[in-house]
């Protein structure tokens, strides 16, 4: 997946700490820690997040999956998202087999082929 991301953790490449990002973080290899605060983020179908806190948008290939402790201040994007007990989340979901998609016109143009 080709991202305009100014700060990149590549795909053999791991990150642990705490994370301030003015801009977009692609990470196609690993992340751990306590806090992760970015404008933007993009999960490659290889990145792992592990964070306690995330402040900004998610936009994942695959799926999201929000543990237990998770905190997240933001929009999701991704195609399958798993939510776990005691997460906190404000923010918009968007569903969709491709986190770009127009989940809201495609919808409404099914609903109106059944008329």
């Amino acid at each position: 997946m080709k991202v305009d991301a100014n700060t990149v953790i590549g795909e053999k490449s791991s990150f642990e700490g705490k994370m301030l990002i003015n801009g977009t973080l692609q990470i196609d290899g690993r992340f751990e820690g306590t806090l992760l605060t970015v404008d933007q983020i993009y999960v490659g179908a290889n990145g792992k997040v592990k964070a306690n806190v995330v402040i900004g948008n998610i936009k994942a290939r695959n799926r999201v999956m929000l543990m237990p402790t998770a905190r997240v201040l933001g929009d999701i994007r991704t195609p399958e998202i798993m939510i776990q007990n005691g997460v906190m989340l404000e923010g918009q979901l968007h569903i969709a087999s491709k986190p770009d998609a127009p989940i809201k016109e495609t919808i409404l143009d099914l609903y109106k082929k059944h008329d």
